[in-house]
């Protein structure tokens, strides 16, 4: 979002989700800088969604940082890859030593006419992280946001995506959670990135996020679900909020076919 007042909407930048059928329910898309909570069930594409936009942000030029706590970047390629996303268009460049940290950042500098996607592949950088003596050093957060404010001083930085939050709270120290999450969402924001934090849903779905602080602290929730329907289950997408847009919060059926997300029979019963 802007730092200044400004004087026309249209002036709100917006990364757009591109899912056919639903950025135009959201004002174009999501305000840039925002911080927005990906929350729901597992298996409802929480992490195809966040990829899939950063895949297409880097066919425009941008940069975008995928840090993966659950998942190896070979994992999550194959399965891009398994979706249609041709990865030949765009600058993949793969982080699993944090010493090369700088290696890797030049390497993007001298990339030229793509954008990029950088895969930090935090389960290699644990190993290399959990066989230090350091105590210092085992602090994942402070590791995570390390990586985040150097790839950003370059220069080249516009979208953020941690996978997941969840995973976080089981690595890192939050015996203050409260403080803690308002310094990581604080921190993001300053930095000026579009970043999305996924979240792992209860089954129950009372909540959105571990400690529910974070539906506040976010500018935006966006909600992923299941829903059963007959004999089939189906994906649904919806926003609970998002800060700076005029946003349509009916539930829409969500499909992935012929390489794009599709939102479909907003608020209506699918047609099945």
């Amino acid at each position: 979002m802007p730092k200044e007042v400004i004087k026309d909407k249209k002036e709100i930048k917006r990364v757009k989700t591109y899912i056919e059928g639903f950025d135009e329910h959201i004002q174009g898309g999501i305000p840039e800088g925002h911080v927005v909570l990906v929350s729901g069930l597992a298996g409802t594409m929480k992490s195809s969604l966040v990829f899939n936009i950063m895949y297409n942000e880097a066919l425009h030029g941008k940069t975008s940082l995928f840090i993966s706590l659950e998942q190896s970047a070979t994992s999550l390629l194959n399965h891009m890859i398994n979706l249609e996303l041709d990865l030949d268009k765009i600058n993949v460049v793969m982080l699993n030593d944090i010493s090369k940290l700088q290696t890797t950042i030049s390497k993007i500098e001298s990339l030229k006419g793509k954008g990029s996607v950088i895969i930090a592949d935090m389960g290699a950088i644990r190993k290399q992280v959990t066989e230090t003596k350091s105590d210092e050093n085992k602090d994942w957060l402070n590791v995570i946001m390390n990586i985040i404010r150097k790839v950003k001083a370059a220069g080249q930085l516009d979208l953020f995506g941690l996978d997941s939050l969840s995973a976080l709270y089981v690595l890192s120290r939050f015996e203050e959670p409260r403080s803690k999450l308002f310094h990581i969402f604080e921190s993001l924001r300053d930095l000026e990135v579009t970043s999305f934090l996924i979240s792992e849903m209860p089954l129950n779905k009372e909540k959105y996020s571990e400690y529910e602080v974070e539906d506040y602290l976010a500018d935006g929730i966006i909600c992923l679900d299941l829903a059963h329907h007959q004999r089939k289950v189906l994906r649904e997408i919806s926003v609970i909020k998002m800060r700076g847009t005029n946003c349509n919060n009916d539930v829409f059926s969500l499909e992935f076919s012929d390489g794009k997300f599709h939102a479909l029979y907003g608020g209506k019963v699918p047609l099945i």
